[in-house]
Order: structure tokens, then sequence, then C-alpha cells
């Protein structure tokens, strides 16, 4: 995308259940197509992003198929199978019998990958895909290996398939948002106990992710995040679901150690009942991988003995970096969509773009509260399309009613920078839309449009505000 070019985003409304989808989208992307600055005829609606023989990769947010409190409502916490079955066949005709098609997702450690293929019905349109269109549909879990939890607890791993293409390191060096924290990144931590397999990829200005050599081989990647709110960022739709790109989830920061006061943002306080607990963590971090088959038996009192003493992460208890001060997730999350866009299939960073990237947020049951593993569901009625994923996600930040600003994933993403993700000022996004409510420029978007619920983490520090001041501390 040119600096100058103003970035258009597209909103397909009042798609009252996914039995709409292929039609909202199909007039998504024809908004889109027509108001592409580079005004030049298209054979079909992914004109500027397929073309015959391409690869073309799509991204879904296959996160996890439960909730934390219910096994329902996963149309709320993963991609809506007739979302991908719209696309899938969009894209197959574009690439006119010449081409390869990949869904491809790397899930949270205890997420089933083949229980959310089985509930998108994504085997069936595969199958539906290649006879009618002639080209080849792979579905690929990204994942090295799968943990076995109890309770929250990890108990132990299995390892996967992985990627048939492998994986590729991937250093940013300095272009790593990480860089201007170097002396905080022996605080970080992970999605795994063991702390120094993290540190090891994130210190002496190195900075580097396992990504996903099939991802990298991709002549255009499709984007396709399911629409909810966050404990880490606020929000993740366009930006946070690139995490799913990378093949071992150690390699990602999720917060730093300790307090904002001594350079971590695990917690939001200093209170001496969070030194405790980071003392009580250490050592069961240290110890509980010792037991061996005690683990099983254990697991579940530890945990529920944690919840009496320092409180519910579920509820009502900021820890793990869930809270409006996480400064580590974003970075890495921005770390990720540079790596993507600049990264070559060899791992090393190009001075432009290397691939095309379009994004649809399903956003027809989108996510509130709670997320993004434990979201209520929120019927929202939206398709989300768009060539840049900073001016989707802040397109998506407006509709929920939160203030961009507040959010450093999008906030941050307009620094100046090396690697740019954004050629364009906040104010330059125009919307597109039949919806008189949304089309024109995102500046028109204010107040709390449809007024999403935080995460309680989040709560009184996102919202969009007549007084920025007005805001409520957090437990």
């Amino acid at each position: 995308m040119s600096p100058s070019t103003s970035p258009r985003v597209a909103i397909a409304s009042g798609i009252a259940s996914y039995d709409d989808a292929e039609r909202a989208l199909r007039s998504a992307l024809e908004l889109l197509t027509k108001a592409s600055a580079q005004h030049k005829p298209r054979e079909h609606l992914l004109g500027d992003f397929v073309r015959p023989g391409n690869t073309i990769l799509l991204k879904p947010n296959f996160v996890r198929e439960f909730r934390e409190s219910s096994p329902d409502d996963a149309d709320c916490l993963f991609t809506h199978g007739l979302v991908i079955r719209a696309v899938l066949h969009i894209a197959a005709a574009a690439l006119q019998g010449c081409g390869r098609l990949i869904v491809a997702d790397a899930p949270q450690n205890d997420g089933d990958f083949d229980v959310m293929v089985a509930r998108t019905g994504l085997m069936g349109t595969c199958k539906e895909v290649r006879t009618r269109y002639g080209v080849p549909v792979d579905v690929i879990d990204l994942r090295s290996e799968t943990a076995f939890k109890k309770d929250g607890v990890i108990l132990g791993h299995r390892r996967l398939p992985g990627d048939p293409a492998g994986y590729v390191r991937v250093d940013l060096g300095p272009a790593s948002a990480f860089v201007e924290i170097e002396d905080r990144c022996a605080r970080l931590y992970g999605a795994e106990y063991d702390q120094h397999e993290l540190v090891e990829h994130h210190r002496d200005g190195r900075h580097e992710y396992l990504l996903s050599r099939t991802v990298l081989q991709a002549d255009c990647v499709i984007n396709l995040p399911k629409l909810k709110t966050h404990k880490k960022t606020g929000l993740t739709a366009a930006l946070k679901n690139l995490v799913g790109i990378n093949g071992n989830k150690n390699w990602l920061p999720h917060h730093r150690e300790g307090t904002p006061r001594s350079g971590g943002d695990q917690f939001a306080d200093e209170r001496w009942l969070r030194h405790a607990e980071r003392g009580v963590m250490s050592l069961f971090r240290r110890v509980f991988p010792l037991l061996g088959p005690l683990r099983p038996m254990v697991a579940g009192p530890i945990k529920a003995a944690g919840r009496s003493v320092f409180g519910d992460t579920n509820s009502n208890t900021v820890r793990s970096g869930n809270w409006y001060g996480n400064d580590t997730t974003w970075r890495m999350v921005l770390d990720l969509n540079r790596a993507l866009l600049f990264a070559g299939v060899d791992g090393v960073i190009r001075e432009k773009p290397v691939r095309r990237c379009l994004t649809i947020v399903d956003a027809v049951v989108a996510g509130e509260g709670n997320g993004p593993l434990d979201a209520t569901p929120r019927h929202a009625g939206l398709l989300i399309a768009g060539e840049n994923p900073v001016a989707v996600d802040l397109v998506c930040a407006r509709l929920m009613g939160f203030d961009e600003r507040r959010l450093p994933l999008i906030a941050r993403a307009f620094d100046p920078h090396s690697l740019q993700l954004t050629g364009f000022s906040a104010g330059d996004v125009v919307i597109c839309s039949e919806d008189p409510r949304y089309d024109g420029p995102v500046t028109a978007l204010t107040g709390p449009q449809l007024a999403f619920r935080p995460h309680f983490g989040w709560l009184g520090h996102v919202e969009q505000t007549e007084n920025p001041r007005a805001q409520r501390p957090v437990a």
C-alpha cells in the first residue's frame, strides 16, 4: 500500500445468521474492490490479492474448542465454518484451476484441532472445493506439540507432526518491538513453565520467532480472525490472530514477571499478596515437573487452593498480564505482523513487503467480556474486510466502542518504524459500507457504538468516554 493511500475497510452489516455469510462476504469484497485506489478492471473479487497459480493460505482463528466456564457457544470462540467455506469458494474460483489452497493454524496448546475441523465442517468443504474447482486444498495443524492440562495446569506434552514444510527462525533483531525494553527481557514469560527457553530467544539483541514455512511460502495470506475482547491486548482481530503462524508457543512473550514498578506487567499492584503469589508460583514451576505420576492427582487441589488464597483469574483477579497495563503481548503481536509481511521464506527480513495479505473478520457472532477463551457470545451481524490489519483493527475497536489510543496494540502500530505497518494516520482510514451508520471516515465512528463489554482487566480503561480521566480501578 502506498503511504499516500487512505486505507479502506469494508463492512457488511445486518447479517442475521451464518447461512448468509457468502452473500455478505461478496458484498464486502465488492465494496473493497470499488474503493481500491488502483482503479483497474478485475476478473474476480480477489483481483488485488489472488492470481492463478498462487498458493493461498487461509489463517482462521482456531484458538480452542471450549470455553473456560462452558462447553457451549463455540460460535464466539473460533472462526465459523461457513465463513471459511465462503472464502475458500471465492479464492478457488480466483485461482482458475491453477494453484493451491491451504487452511492452517496453530491453536492454543490445549486446543483440539480435529474437533474444531469437525465442528466447522472443514473436511467436507475442502472436498467440495476440490471437486468443483479442481485445485488442491490442504488442512494443516501448525503446532509441533500439544499440551495435556488439568484445571489449567500443564501435565505433559504430545508431539505432533507439525508443519510438513518445517519451520523457519525469523530474527527481527533491531526491528523488534522488544528492543526498547531489552533490559527487562530477562523477566519475559511465555506459554509454558520453562522461562529459560523463552528468554533464550529474546536476549542480547536477538528476538526470534519460529514461523511456519508453509505460511512463509504463501503468495497471499487471507487472515480470518474472530472478533473478541482479549485479556492481554484489549481486543483480538486482525493483528492478534497472527499468533497462530508461530510453531512454538514458548517463543512468544506474554508478560513480564513482577509489577510495573519492578519492570514487570504480571500484576497491576504491589500488594503483599501479589508478592507472595509470585514467590509461590516460582516455587510451583520448579517443583511441579518433578512430581511425575503424582501431577494429575495434585493439580486440581493445588489450583483450587491457589484460587481460594490468591483469587480467581477468570472472574475478578488480575494476574499473568491480563490487564490494560500489559506492555508485552502487543510487542510480540506487532513483531509477528512485521515478520509475516517482510520475512522471506529463508527467514531473512526484506526492506519491502514480500507477500499479499487480506483480512476478513468474522463478527457475525463475536465475543465480549472475558475473551478470548471465555468470551460471552455477542451477535454483531458483521463481516469486516480490509488489506491493512492495523486499519481493520482500528475499525473493529471503534465498532466495539473502544478507544484505539488506549490500546497499545493499535496505537503503537502507528509509531515510525523501519518496517512500517502503517503509511497513514488513524484519521486517514475510510469505511466503505452500504449501511449509512458506518459508511464514511473512521473519525465519524464515535461513542459506544456496539458497546462491547471489555475483559474485567480492561474495564474502565479502554471504552470511548467523554472524559478520558473517568477511569475505574482494576481489582
